[in-house]
């Protein structure tokens, strides 16, 4: 299954990153706005990046009442994304919501459902009074987020084999928690290296600081591509 890489642009200003970006402009194809862009420069963040020839994965997380995150995927649909999240924790109807917003405002929005944050062990877990391991958490809201109409899923690489034998074949499966060999893990818990990720169903890795931190980002992205390419 082939599996592509989707950049994690975390920083301050999109002025800070596009240097890293103009270099892997045309090689990398997708790039992740998060919170902390989108706080900094709102909308703007989004054009700036799909200027530079990158599809965006806009990461918001959703989570309100099913009205408010429905008019929120019309508002993000009229950006320049190809990607949205939402966290499937906001329940059925929230994601039914949303599923229609996107169905009447942007058919081809892969609007993805957050299951278990990668930060999250099952202590963390049973700390907000869910029991269990993280695995059946992410599976008991992945087959929620199939039910409410979506077609994609936010998860860490860990929880990939029980997805792809317990959910259907076509869900798009995007993947965080990922660390080259000898990377450190910083606050991420459950993790995988990119080709195993991809071996184990991943559609999409996602990858930040072991690429942003790097003496030299460009090298960096290309190293975890052809890693990647080496899966096919």
């Amino acid at each position: 299954m082939p599996c592509d890489l989707i950049l994690v642009l975390d920083a301050p200003s999109t002025r800070e990153l596009t240097p890293v970006l103009r270099r892997l402009a045309g090689t990398v194809r997708w790039a992740k706005v998060g919170l902390e862009l989108f706080t900094a420069e709102g909308p703007d963040s989004v054009r700036a990046v799909a200027d530079l020839g990158f599809r965006v994965f806009l990461d918001l997380k959703l989570h309100d009442i099913p009205n408010t995150v429905a008019k929120a995927v019309e508002s993000a649909s009229r950006l320049p994304i190809g990607m949205l999240t939402l966290h499937a924790a906001g329940g059925r109807r929230m994601m039914a919501a949303a599923a229609e917003a996107r169905r009447g405002a942007s058919p081809d929005l892969l609007l993805l459902a957050v299951t278990v944050l990668t930060s999250l062990g099952e202590s963390d877990l049973a700390d907000i009074g869910v029991a269990g391991a993280p695995v059946e958490q992410v599976l008991r809201l992945g087959r929620l987020a199939v039910e409410s109409g979506l077609s994609g899923l936010v998860c860490s690489p860990v929880e990939l084999p029980r997805l792809r034998a317990q959910l259907p074949g076509n869900l798009q499966l995007v993947t965080p928690g990922i660390r080259p060999a000898g990377s450190p893990g910083d606050d991420q818990k459950r993790v995988m290296t990119p080709a195993a990720a991809a071996r184990a169903g991943a559609n999409y890795i996602v990858v930040g600081r072991p690429i942003l931190q790097a003496a030299d980002p460009a090298e960096a992205a290309l190293a975890i591509l052809a890693e990647l390419n080496a899966q096919r």
